[in-house]
């Protein structure tokens, strides 16, 4: 009998969701298979009573969004995390992932009822919920050829201008069903990755030192609003748009993604004469406007040199950064991005690219260690003014491509087509701990906690709920009371190796 009403508290809490259909590749944790009889969900959380809580636990060992219901009380656990609600910091963006050639051509793979699956998996309120999307401006690394929207002889007038292929087959329609399945509430920023050869110094796709040609600067925004034309005779538009795929490429003597070169100098002239005022004065005046795009190895430096001219700096809204050089915390920590917050503090930061696999393993089925990699990197980035994060390939192969230059690297969900399969990794569970339940203009506040072996931070949502992300890296469960100066205290244990979101409401329910 009393395991019958705690099972109708819970369904009271939250609709019951799929569970996941676990399987383990034995390489340091596992996957979650959906198919087509089978993919598993996570509800959103329903009304609670004021003393209850929710906590969403993901591990190692296999659980993943594993559901508990506790309530405020007086505990006698030692290490506590006590909330401040009244210390604000920075407003959320939201979270997603980049629409690519590839995350497009491994969705088509698969039959339809799956293809639904997994969109609803990313964008659904029985799925992650994801709520900003990078949309490349062309083709990208991630494509299986070189591509822009205006290949072949010089065409400054750009009359030759027409969108892809692959637009039309693997970027449009995936982005009109998330587009769909949020009720429109997904937001979209742009990234070009090159311009066409013609409009370069060196003349190719790829390599070192190829920057814009002085007197392309006008035709490169140009191509931009085309785009954005184009996308919005499809019924897309855009909330933002960067300055260009990681810049700083073009130093590189080996490097073979497909870029634009700009140095600091070139490119606050270029924003400054160029990009803002065609923006501001055109049909997407408010569309956003991001500098940078690359690693924060380059922070405060970059952002310093491109916002000293005051016209530049009045026409950008934000800094857009990069994860790959964050494995070298000690040359590059996070404090370079508050460093950065408090130069420009008007300037919101947005972590826009990353992934694991570079320069290693591609595609490491079930690793915990990648997941933990990820809701690292989010919570350091949030804890240094960070807005949001922003995946790279949603969907890859078993692979880790296609791309065409063999850039190969892993995902949160990869597809293996031929058995009709996706698989939903740890990394998809880390990201899903902090999109599930911080959406957009949630507030990120003040937590305290002595225990280093734990990671958290902890948000104020726009509906009065408080969340609570917790990592615990460590091979040990952590039993700590959160503390909540409006509630009172309560009792959670923390597993081994594991993630865990805890979710209630600070005052009345909106």
């Amino acid at each position: 009998m009393l395991a019958k009403l705690i099972l109708l508290q819970l369904m009271s809490a939250f609709a019951l969701g799929q569970d996941c259909l676990s399987r383990d590749y034995g390489n340091g944790g596992t996957v979650c298979v959906c198919n087509s009889n089978h993919c598993d969900t996570v509800p959103k959380p329903k009304k609670l009573e004021p003393s209850e809580l929710l906590i969403y636990t993901s591990n190692k060992a296999g659980l993943r969004f594993n559901l508990e219901k506790t309530n405020f009380k007086p505990c006698a656990f030692s290490d506590r995390i006590v909330i401040d609600p009244k210390t604000k910091y920075q407003t959320i963006l939201g979270w997603g992932g980049a629409f690519t050639d590839a995350a497009g051509i491994n969705i088509a793979s698969l039959e339809e009822s799956l293809q639904t699956k997994l969109l609803e998996s990313y964008f659904s309120e029985n799925g992650l919920e994801y709520s900003l999307c990078r949309v490349p401006i062309g083709g990208t690394d991630f494509s299986v050829r070189a591509y822009s929207y205006d290949d072949g002889k010089e065409d400054k007038d750009l009359t030759n201008f027409k969108l892809a292929e692959e637009d039309h087959k693997y970027k449009i329609p995936y982005i009109k069903k998330a587009l769909e399945l949020t009720e429109n509430r997904l937001k979209l920023f742009a990234s070009a990755w090159t311009a066409p050869k013609w409009m370069k110094t060196d003349g190719q796709y790829a390599g070192l030192g190829g920057s814009l040609k002085k007197e392309m600067y006008q035709t490169w925004v140009d191509y931009f609003i085309k785009f954005f034309d184009s996308y919005k005779e499809q019924g897309i538009s855009f909330w933002g748009v960067t300055t260009g795929n990681e810049p700083s490429l073009a130093i590189s003597p080996t490097n073979r993604i497909n870029n634009v070169g700009w140095g600091p100098k070139n490119m606050g002239t270029w924003v400054r004469d160029n990009l803002g005022p065609t923006i501001r004065n055109s049909a997407y005046s408010d569309m956003k406007i991001m500098i940078l795009d690359d690693q924060r190895s380059l922070l405060p430096w970059y952002a310093d040199e491109v916002l000293k001219d005051n016209t530049v700096r009045k026409y950008v809204d934000g800094v857009a950064v990069h994860w790959y050089h964050n494995i070298w915390p000690l040359f590059w920590p996070a404090s370079v991005l508050t460093f950065t917050h408090w130069h420009f503090p008007e300037k919101f930061i947005l972590a826009t690219e990353a992934c694991n696999g570079v320069g290693e393993e591609s595609v490491v089925l079930g690793s915990w260690e990648r997941g933990e990699k990820y809701s690292y990197d989010i919570i350091k980035d949030l804890q240094n003014w960070v807005t949001g994060w922003i995946d790279w390939n949603m969907v890859l192969d078993l692979s880790g491509g296609p791309t065409y230059i063999s850039n190969n690297v892993d995902a949160p969900i990869i597809v293996n087509a031929s058995a009709g399969e996706f698989y939903k990794q740890p990394m998809y569970y880390h990201l899903g701990h902090f999109s599930k339940f911080v959406p957009p203009n949630s507030v990120l506040i003040k937590t305290s906690f002595a225990n280093k072996d734990l990671l958290t931070v902890g948000f104020q949502r726009p509906d009065n709920a408080t969340v609570l992300v917790i990592l615990n890296k460590t091979g040990k469960t952590i039993p700590v009371n959160v503390v909540d100066p409006n509630k009172g205290v309560a009792q959670v244990e923390i597993k081994a190796r594991s993630i865990v979101t805890v979710f209630y409401y600070s005052q009345n329910y909106k």
